[in-house]
């Protein structure tokens, strides 16, 4: 009996591609590098943590990768479009419909129910069916059976599954955490971290901004940042 031949691998897509990526402020003796010189790759799929003290640089990356702000010098292309030129608009068109984000602070509206906080994406593309997209999302958090509660009726680890179906809601290219377990304690920080990596597991990209080597460590790949440059972390 001859043996199936197996299956080519499937090329993968390149999200993030920085080249030479820096971010300065000021000028002369007063001149910062936030992010120095920065070159790194995502691919779709791939689970990236960036790991950094306070002052590394890290938010300054973060804002760059999440098209909040745009490199000074160097290129940025988000899913093959170059993104370090665009104008405002283009960049709110890429964050509302191509990134979903994870704050440490969950920034959700107080008066709005579970579903209407999970919804807000997709009002600014008039999108159809929006509550049943919004309780599939909370579904995929494990929140169906709180969706009509407002934040304050919720812990703080289930407000951060609320903001995590609210990144997932838009079907986004990547989804960015920035410091996601910064306000939970240990047990609903295990939670979301759970909840992130079944999300990668079933095929979504994520990049995860984070001071804390124990977070990190469940990402597939770990890049440390120090003084605004990135090097891969040595494995122990």
């Amino acid at each position: 009996m001859v043996a199936a031949r197996a299956a080519p691998a499937e090329m993968t897509a390149e999200i993030i591609r920085l080249v030479d990526v820096s971010k300065v402020y000021g000028t002369g003796d007063a001149t910062v590098r936030a992010v120095d010189a920065v070159t790194l790759s995502v691919n779709e799929g791939d689970f990236l943590a960036v790991m950094g003290p306070s002052g590394s640089g890290k938010s300054t990356l973060m804002h760059i990768l999440g098209c909040l702000d745009v490199p000074t010098t160097g290129e940025y292309r988000f899913a093959g479009e170059d993104v370090s030129r665009m104008d405002e608009r283009e960049l709110a068109s890429i964050r509302n419909r191509r990134i979903g984000f994870v704050f440490q602070q969950f920034h959700l509206l107080s008066s709005m129910s579970a579903w209407r906080n999970v919804e807000l994406p997709l009002l600014y593309r008039a999108a159809r069916d929006r509550k049943q997209t919004a309780l599939n999302a909370l579904a995929q958090v494990g929140l169906s059976n709180r969706v009509d509660h407002r934040p304050n009726q919720l812990s703080g680890g289930q407000q951060q599954r609320v903001a995590i179906a609210r990144a997932l809601v838009t079907d986004p290219t990547m989804i960015l955490a920035d410091e996601p377990t910064g306000n939970l304690d240990s047990h609903a920080s295990r939670e979301v971290l759970e909840i992130l990596t079944g999300l990668n597991r079933s095929g979504h990209t994520i990049v995860l901004i984070t001071h804390d080597p124990n977070v990190a460590g469940v990402a597939e790949r770990v890049v440390e940042m120090s003084d605004g440059r990135l090097r891969a972390r040595v494995a122990a």
